[in-house]
């Protein structure tokens, strides 16, 4: 039976950091077998092959796959199961034991039918802390209180490599869209971090040519 699509994802994150360390020992074996079972887009294969640091390949693997969704998880998880990598990377053996411990199908059904919740429960829009996840909405308006200074902001303040930066500049042509999908690769990373007020301290630890007007709306609550 295939697993929840919260929890296939879910599952992912929380096994990263485990899963890094072990197919770093052969990321180019863990990668033409994501390829061959499509499980990255062509701009993401891209990406990955062109890291040369085992360690950083796999993340950025893991990365592109949880980015597009409980399908290519799905597909992933599958492939970790699957025989050649198992005799490949023995310590895989415990994937085959993971359970979804997240939502059950009853709770999602019943979430359904309260209005205005269906969203939240994937995205966890209300962190353990209290804090709003910072929406859509809140990130155009940053978008546009961002000026040139914005790649810099994606590297120091918001920690997004550079090949990514780069990735987001080909991709949009006008400068607020770029801006904005920084800010919006920025949150898809942080997942449950992604709040307002945090992304508001981290464009608040230097001078971005950012007003405090322009940015202190992300501490209003609702």
């Amino acid at each position: 039976m295939a697993e929840e699509p919260a929890g296939v994802i879910q599952i992912l994150r929380t096994q990263k950091a485990k899963l890094i360390e072990i197919l770093s020992a052969d990321a180019d074996f863990v990668l033409q077998h994501a390829d061959s079972r499509s499980l990255l887009s062509r701009s993401g294969y891209q990406q990955v092959k062109a890291c040369h640091i085992p360690s950083e390949k796999v993340r950025d693997l893991l990365d592109n796959v949880i980015q597009r969704g409980p399908k290519a998880a799905q597909g992933l998880l599958e492939l970790l199961k699957d025989q050649a990598l198992q005799e490949t990377f023995p310590m895989l053996s415990y994937v085959k034991d993971l359970q979804v411990n997240t939502l059950s199908s009853e709770t999602l059904k019943r979430t359904k039918s309260a209005p205005g919740l269906q969203e939240t429960i994937p995205s966890k829009r209300i962190c353990n802390n209290g804090s709003h996840l910072v929406t859509e909405k809140q990130l155009m308006t940053v978008a546009c209180a961002i000026g040139r200074s914005w790649r810099e902001i994606g590297r120091q303040a918001l920690d997004i490599r550079s090949v990514k930066l780069e990735e987001i500049e080909e991709d949009h042509s006008l400068h607020k869209e770029r801006v904005f999908a920084m800010l919006r690769h920025w949150r898809n990373t942080q997942r449950e971090k992604a709040t307002a007020t945090y992304l508001h301290s981290l464009l608040s630890q230097n001078d971005w040519a950012l007003t405090s007007e322009s940015i202190d709306f992300l501490l209003e609550t609702d």
